[in-house]
């Protein structure tokens, strides 16, 4: 796997990483591969319709409910 320094994070980011890592019950390192994870998948998924995306998004936290299509509804 690689590796990424990041130099010269002002001091209030890494306490806020910090702080949603704790959040997020992990550790400040693997809170910031999450967030690298979802920017980059993030670029590839225009053409995934939005329930699927925020149900992945909501995945990890429990999300078991079947989201509605809206284009139903109408």
């Amino acid at each position: 796997m690689a590796q990424l320094i990041v130099r010269n994070l002002d001091d209030d980011v890494k306490q806020r990483l910090q702080q949603r890592a704790r959040r997020h019950g992990r550790s400040t390192e693997e809170e910031v591969r999450s967030i690298l994870r979802q920017a980059a998948l993030a670029d590839d998924a225009t053409d995934v319709p939005l329930g699927t995306r925020l149900a992945g998004r909501f995945a990890d936290v429990g999300l078991t409910a079947e989201l509605l299509d809206l284009d139903s509804l109408r």
